[in-house]
């Protein structure tokens, strides 16, 4: 601690006498300050030890002294040292009882003890606590090295939260807690995780403090990249010292080596997870399970969910594009679609609250999580009903409920679809599953959708697309164009005749017409179509052509 009226009371050397203030003697000292000035305040900063010989003073004069004292509280000066001897042989009565009415120290120093000796003893004490300071703090970041190398995150927080007698708490990207110590603290470093998001949203190196009634709590963003990897929080009961602001600095330093050696390993693991993908796409699951290792081959042993992940507009503009070609997404692995870790242009915001908010769980969980970027496009592998998948669920859940997980802001919209639970051979069948899922998200306006719901849906909601409706359109035009011109009510009666599976009398009494005039309409349909109706292919179209023109509205009868 820096030194105090007190340490330069008791330096046997100074010979100083307290006559006033003494319940004020652990007052800190920044400096000692000679000034003869009647008003000395414009030159000093406050925590001074003012020495003076009242050599423009009226020091024995009550009211000058009690204005002059004030003024010297109120600039928060530590004490006074008075030279006797010199103008006055004792010290001013005055200046005694106005010092000893402002509680502040008052130091008597004798003629042989000069004003420069006391500047030395300060700057000394002021330089050996500095000293003590560094050299705590050098054995602190040794103890924190020692600790984080031998138990990594967990020891050096134990260590950082002796070296400050507090506490400290460890987060991951998404705010949540990693590791906190002692133990008591994880519910303390739990409430503080909307602090936590909250930082991430600011640009790296980013800090801020918490205070509350319990503790004063720092927070500290970890990384060197764009976005943070993590947090460091520190409780303590009061401001930190030098030592203490040492020892958070050598832990903020460790863990961001710990963190980027971390992002490290995890962009060579999402090099290797795009190779296992690929070759699982392309139908190689043993070479799979080779490239895998003890890495992925854990997730490859049970039953897992591939999900894509694809923004709202990008889904859509596939969608249209794929109607109007005639022609389905190719499977990554046939050659058409390059896997690779590179950036995923304006969807990053999106996708890595996605990431993180899935790879935080997996790792809490201890699971394995594949995640890897497919063009603009994120594709993920997640153990069934483990962590990671609850977790994107509930991302999802979040999302459309207006409320962007973690704090994560952005303006892309996501869509997410599910493939039901598949094992290494299946992983073509699952990524079909997968695209189709998201087909029905993006037209249900959703942002996720698993395949178990598309098959157990109804078809008609699908019917509503462009093409479809073209489609229809074409299909019926012909005889629309019929009925219009008043010669009959072909459209009708051939919904009717479907409706009823082709039994004659039944739809013929929906209609309110004889039979044999059904069977002259239903052939007039297929005279104008130029297709026969005894074609189940053709009844099919048909069938699904009027229902098309019946659930969106396009035409009326």
């Amino acid at each position: 601690m820096p030194p105090t009226l007190a340490t330069l009371v008791h330096h046997s050397a100074l010979k100083l006498t307290v006559r006033a203030g003494e319940e004020r003697l652990n007052t800190p000292v920044r400096w000692a300050h000679a000034s003869e000035l009647a008003d000395p305040l414009p030159y000093m900063e406050g925590g001074e030890l003012l020495l003076i010989t009242a050599l423009k003073l009226d020091a024995e004069d009550p009211e000058e002294m009690r204005s002059y004292v004030k003024r010297l509280v109120g600039a928060g000066v530590a004490g006074i040292g008075f030279a006797v001897g010199v103008n006055y042989e004792d010290i001013p009565a005055a200046l005694v009882q106005a010092a000893s009415a402002e509680c502040l120290p008052l130091l008597e120093v004798p003629r042989k003890t000069p004003f420069l000796a006391i500047s030395k003893a300060v700057s000394a004490a002021i330089a050996a606590d500095q000293y003590r300071a560094v050299t705590a703090g050098f054995a602190a970041q040794r103890e924190l090295t020692k600790q984080a190398l031998g138990e990594g995150p967990e020891g050096l927080l134990r260590a950082l939260a002796g070296q400050l007698d507090g506490w400290a708490a460890l987060y991951d990207a998404s705010g949540a807690v990693v590791a906190t110590a002692p133990e008591w603290s994880a519910r303390r470093a739990a409430r503080l995780t909307p602090d936590v998001q909250r930082l991430r949203d600011r640009p790296a190196p980013a800090s801020a403090v918490v205070a509350g009634a319990e503790d004063r709590v720092e927070l500290h963003s970890l990384g060197t990249g764009r976005r943070p990897r993590a947090a460091l929080a520190v409780g303590t009961a009061s401001t930190l010292g030098t030592a203490e602001r040492y020892a958070v600095h050598s832990a903020i330093a460790l863990l961001t080596l710990t963190t980027e050696r971390s992002r490290a390993f995890q962009a060579a693991e999402q090099r290797i997870g795009a190779a296992v993908l690929g070759l699982l796409l392309a139908g190689e699951p043993d070479h799979a399970r080779a490239v895998a290792g003890d890495l992925y081959g854990g997730l490859l042993d049970a039953p897992f969910r591939l999900i894509i992940a694809d923004t709202a507009a990008t889904s859509a503009a596939r969608s249209r594009a794929q109607a109007r070609t005639g022609t389905g997404r190719t499977i990554p692995g046939s050659g058409t679609v390059t896997l690779a870790g590179e950036g995923i242009g304006g969807t990053a915001a999106a996708y890595d609250a996605l990431s993180d908010a899935v790879e935080s769980a997996a790792a809490r969980a201890g699971e394995a999580v594949l995640v890897v970027p497919d063009g603009e496009r994120l594709v993920l592998l997640a153990t069934d009903r483990g962590a990671a998948a609850e977790a994107c669920t509930r991302h999802a859940e979040l999302l459309d409920m207006g409320r962007p997980p973690n704090g994560a802001h952005t303006n892309e919209d996501i869509v997410l679809g599910l493939s039901a639970p598949a094992g290494p051979v299946a992983a073509t069948t699952a990524y079909r599953q997968a695209e189709q899922a998201i087909s029905v998200a993006r037209r249900r306006g959703r942002t996720l959708v698993e395949h178990e719901d598309v098959a157990a849906g109804s078809v008609l909601p699908l019917l509503a697309d462009d093409a479809v409706r073209a489609f229809a359109d074409g299909l019926l035009r012909a005889l629309h164009d019929h009925d219009a011109t008043g010669r009959g009510d072909l459209v009708a009666s051939l919904r009717a005749w479907l409706s009823r599976h082709g039994q004659w009398d039944a739809a013929a009494a929906d209609l309110g017409v004889h039979r044999h005039t059904l069977r002259y309409r239903m052939r007039r349909v297929e005279e104008i179509l130029g297709r026969s109706l005894d074609d189940p292919d053709v009844r099919m179209e048909l069938w699904l052509a009027l229902k098309t023109t019946t659930t969106v509205g396009t035409t009326t009868e």
